[in-house]
């Protein structure tokens, strides 16, 4: 697990591979490298890089559209070097602009190591799919910007998800009607944003019946809770679930600071902490001092 000198691989034959396999692939929200590395160790086949994780852990910020598109392929960089060759899919935002915009945005993505990406039809800046406020462009716009990121993978196997953030803003109907122009754009997969009830997910899975679909199981968001059992039996291929580990390392870091501040020292947190050796043996140090000896 997180070789520091990486085998060669291809992540995006690796996820195309995965996602012909029998039940939807599981992808947790990686924030930062570390949590991605995390992911690794848990068992995971793939890990998805989270915009709103990324918008938190480095301005601690909300995910508004505040980090550039240099940001954020520095950022899908550092997952998918920590993590190498597990399959990242990454946030790609609006493409960052127009159609051509989204050719330079692709290729950047492509050369970052990242498997695949989601391009969204969102004005920009845009906001997080659960959030109020949202505002999209025309359908029309959003097809010229999917013809040109899939002319613009220098990968075949490169994988283009089409997101649509309609449904908050249009209603189901007209979200469902601008996913099968993204389809008929190209698009690899289909990432329809937040429906609202069972019935609406439903209807997503019976209208796409046998092409990829994305599921995000946005923690605390507005899509209800499913379990894995239905979204297999709907027939989703992958399930995103963006910030679980990022509120998870929250509430943990919270609980620390707080003995701290009421104690002066962590000692009354220790017992809750990964002790500090078995952390250097997680983050690779073990084969960092093999490689000085090596190299020595």
């Amino acid at each position: 697990m997180g070789d520091f000198i990486k085998p060669g691989a291809n992540p995006s034959s690796k996820l195309r591979e995965l996602l012909k396999a029998e039940g939807p692939l599981l992808a947790p929200g990686a924030f930062d490298a570390l949590s991605a590395r995390l992911i690794e160790e848990a068992g995971f086949n793939a890990v998805y890089m989270t915009g709103f994780g990324a918008s938190a852990s480095v301005l601690g910020r909300p995910d508004v559209g505040l980090l550039t598109m240099n940001e954020m392929v520095d950022h899908a960089r550092q997952i998918a070097d920590a993590v190498a060759p597990l399959p990242v899919i990454a946030d790609s935002d609006t493409g960052y602009g127009n159609p051509i915009n989204v050719i330079r945005t692709v290729q950047q993505y492509e050369l970052s190591g990242v498997a695949a990406v989601h391009i969204e039809d969102q004005l920009a800046p845009k906001k997080c799919g659960h959030m109020s406020g949202k505002v999209v462009i025309p359908a029309e716009e959003m097809v010229s910007k999917i013809k040109a990121a899939v002319d613009a993978r220098r990968n075949p196997d490169f994988v283009i998800i089409a997101r649509t953030d309609a449904r908050a803003v249009e209603g189901l109907d007209s979200t469902l009607e601008r996913a099968k122009k993204y389809r008929d754009a190209g698009a690899d997969m289909l990432f329809i944003e937040a429906p609202v009830n069972l019935e609406e997910i439903e209807r997503v899975a019976k209208t796409f019946s046998g092409f990829p679909l994305v599921f995000n199981w946005a923690e605390g968001g507005k899509t209800p809770p499913l379990s894995f059992q239905q979204i297999k039996d709907l027939g989703f291929k992958m399930i995103i679930f963006p910030i679980g580990t990022l509120l998870s390392a929250t509430f943990a870091i919270r609980n620390v600071l707080k003995s701290i501040k009421e104690f002066g020292t962590p000692i009354e947190a220790m017992d809750k902490m990964v002790p500090f050796g078995d952390f250097l043996d997680f983050i690779g140090l073990p084969e960092i001092n093999q490689l000085e000896q090596k190299y020595s």
